[in-house]
């Protein structure tokens, strides 16, 4: 009997949390029948902040709620990568810091982070080269950073993910495709995003091309989806603060359908190459933005995080891919019985 394809559903759990406590993050996935969360920004008593901002006495709070309600980290949802590559001035928001410093202070806390919430996943970004320019020509920067980002994960035994995202050098999946080849280290991988990539203006059949170029570096998925209004036109800058139009994966531009069913066919082979750098399997990670999206997050609500898992259950179902949700036996086991 051949052997069935499985993922691990996640989510970032900051999503479908009102005011983002810890609480109401692990509430809401527990009652969804979620096991697995990517932690990004969390309000642990003392605020809103961004898991790389946690003290430990806040680390070890979330991991005794963790315990409480049943959840493991799927990945650290870190900005690593989301900082300008050049110190100039290109009229963004975006902020510079020097890659040695860099290297030493935020990708040394990742790290430490993914160690503390026993994970051995991080996920990042490829960079902001200066708006307006080829992100080719700084494609030798990226690479040699992400080459160092990488052995530093690699030291701590742990997998760096790279997530395709409009305004980055890696905004699609060819450019993606050609870091990853070139990096060529066993600790980094790929994130492919539908909904990143169509929010771009690609229609579904460029879409299902820039995953085809993705796979060979493919180490988990992003699950959202766009749908752009018409007509669909091909956008050079995305306005992240303006998105708007996200939609769960089987009502968007996406054709999700088509891209899970040929994931399928890869899922058995992927799971074996994470389980042995002590992942558990493939994660399929709901970031849904259903109310709204921006640069460093989004937002779906409790009901909203619902229907985007429903709405990715049903697309699973319909190409025949297996994955577990939390029922009656789980809550008997948790109880001891």
């Amino acid at each position: 009997m051949a052997e069935q394809a499985t993922v691990i559903l996640s989510g970032f759990a900051d999503e479908a949390a009102n005011q983002k406590t810890a609480e109401q993050q692990f509430s809401a996935f527990a009652a969804l029948g979620l096991q697995f969360y990517t932690i990004r920004f969390v309000d642990v008593g003392n605020g809103v902040k961004n898991v790389m901002e946690l003290t430990t006495a806040e680390v070890t709070k979330l991991r005794h709620l963790e315990d409480e309600y049943g959840l493991n980290v799927s990945s650290i949802g870190s900005p690593i990568g989301k900082v300008k590559l050049l110190d100039v001035d290109d009229k963004s928001k975006n902020r510079y810091v020097p890659f040695a410093q860099y290297l030493e202070k935020d990708v040394a806390k990742a790290c430490e982070l993914a160690h503390a919430f026993e994970t051995k996943l991080i996920r990042g970004f490829s960079f902001y080269h200066p708006r307006g320019a080829d992100p080719r020509e700084h494609l030798s920067q990226v690479v040699d950073q992400l080459g160092q980002i990488a052995e530093a994960c690699h030291r701590s035994d742990l997998t760096f993910g790279l997530e395709v995202e409009a305004n980055l050098v890696g905004q699609s999946g060819d450019l993606l495709a050609d870091i990853h080849k070139q990096v060529n280290h066993p600790a980094l991988v790929l994130i492919f995003d539908a909904g990143n990539i169509v929010s771009q203006g690609c229609p579904p059949d460029e879409v299902f091309a820039q995953y085809e170029a993705m796979k060979p570096g493919m180490g988990w998925m992003h699950i959202k989806d766009y749908r752009f209004p018409q007509p669909m036109v091909k956008v050079e800058h995305v306005n992240e603060e303006m998105l708007k139009h996200f939609v769960p994966a089987d009502l968007g531009d996406s054709a999700h359908e088509r891209i899970l069913r040929d994931f399928k066919t890869m899922l058995p082979g992927l799971t074996a190459h994470l389980q042995r750098r002590g992942v558990p399997g493939v994660f399929l990670d709901l970031e849904p933005h259903v109310k709204g999206g921006g640069q460093f997050g989004g937002f779906s609500g409790p009901d909203g995080m619902g229907v985007a898992l429903r709405g990715l259950c049903r697309v699973l179902d319909y190409v025949g891919i297996n994955y577990h949700l939390r029922d009656f036996d789980d809550i008997q086991d948790a109880r001891g019985f």
